[in-house]
């Protein structure tokens, strides 16, 4: 299966750690949504990253393939379903091949808040992994 990272799990070295048998596919897209902050992490002091449906915006992400076992992992990382749901999500890829993956969208609404320095060099790290920056 596949699974479409958007925020602090770009980081591969994050990744690897929480899931070590998941490969690295590609850099992908997903259409209209955008990517915000809200809520707030005691791990991370700050908001957390969410996708919300916004037409004409898009995510730019990547896609990792994970067993079964690696979303169950990650369904306790990110304490689905209490503050994460999974969202079936149509990706495309630099050849604008569909992949379908799955996504962690917020189970329920917070207020946009900022993200923590720290949390956001996670995510930067990421992007630089993947070169999105």
């Amino acid at each position: 299966m596949y699974y479409f990272a958007y925020a602090s799990n770009l980081n591969k070295k994050q990744m690897q750690e929480r899931c070590p048998s998941a490969k690295p596919i590609s850099v992908v897209t997903l259409s209209h949504y955008r990517l915000v902050f809200v809520g707030w992490s005691r791990k991370w002091r700050g908001g957390y990253a969410n996708i919300q449906p916004f037409r004409g915006e898009k995510v730019i992400g990547a896609v990792y393939e994970v067993s079964e076992e690696d979303m169950k992992k990650l369904d306790r990382y990110e304490d689905c379903p209490a503050t994460y749901n999974r969202l079936n999500v149509i990706l495309n890829d630099d050849l604008g091949r569909r992949i379908d993956a799955v996504a962690y969208i917020r189970a329920v609404r917070a207020e946009p808040t900022p993200p923590s320095k720290e949390y956001l060099a996670v995510i930067e790290q990421g992007c630089r992994d993947w070169g999105i920056l």
